[in-house]
């Protein structure tokens, strides 16, 4: 039997609706693969089918899983999605597959024999990870119109996840979080709704135009920073395993 290879939108609305679809399609699902978004690796003897994403069937999928598989499962899903891996589309397909066969699908995770799901639950792992650094790495700068903007480069596709966590600390205020990665705008006006603008293009002169608070503010954190520093006692190897490089750059005390 000729494979399938469902090529979706690298979402989680387009991978749920690619799984709803393979379903639809009655054939093994062991001839069925995933694709999210676009790729140069092309497999031969193949038929590739683009999925158009569907809301309404993104929607069911999303509910059989906390049905079936339960919440826990379904968060996990939910971090291994925000990842950057070209096989995640597929492993997370087959791990609802395996859960849904069992008799107690709320047991899916725990079956850490199965390459899938050690995919999902390792793809979760790394997103969560970055999450947590990014709660705490993340550093806010006061604009002249009163705006707290910030860019930030993630490996993952994490903003989402971000925007929980200060939208719930930050309730009050206006903020602006910058994905450069993915061109992807988090937008929470004060004691509103946060939401996401993406592929708009980044005006960096003015995210540089800093109030005059935030200016007398930076230069203090940086002072602080380094008059707390024993240069005896540097040690470059042990500061970038708690903190790495890539997340220096966008902070304060290191710019």
């Amino acid at each position: 039997m000729e494979d399938k290879i469902l090529v979706c939108e690298d979402s989680m609305e387009g991978i749920f609706t690619a799984i709803y679809e393979a379903y639809t399609l009655k054939i093994e699902h062991s001839h069925i693969s995933l694709q999210a978004g676009i790729t140069d690796n092309y497999k031969l003897f193949a038929e590739y089918i683009q999925i158009e994403t569907d809301k309404i069937k993104a929607g069911k999928v999303a509910n059989t899983i906390l049905k079936r598989l339960g919440m826990e499962a379904y968060k996990d899903i939910c971090y291994a999605l925000a990842a950057e891996e070209e096989g995640k589309a597929t492993a997370i397909y087959r791990t609802v597959v395996l859960g849904l066969s069992m008799k107690n699908g709320r047991m899916v995770m725990g079956n850490l024999g199965n390459d899938y799901v050690r995919l999902v639950s390792e793809l979760r792992r790394r997103v969560w990870n970055e999450t947590h650094h990014l709660m705490g790495f993340v550093r806010f700068q006061e604009l002249e119109n009163q705006i707290l903007f910030s860019k930030i480069g993630p490996k993952s596709n994490i903003i989402t996840f971000l925007a929980e966590h200060f939208a719930d600390r930050l309730p009050q205020e206006h903020f602006v979080i910058y994905d450069e990665i993915r061109s992807i705008f988090l937008i929470h006006p004060a004691n509103e709704q946060w939401f996401c603008v993406v592929g708009e293009k980044l005006d960096e002169a003015f995210v540089e135009r800093y109030s005059d608070r935030e200016k007398e503010y930076q230069e203090l954190f940086r002072h602080f920073c380094h008059k707390i520093a024993i240069k005896e006692r540097e040690n470059r190897a042990l500061q970038r395993q708690m903190l790495p490089i890539r997340f220096q750059q966008y902070m304060t005390e290191f710019v």
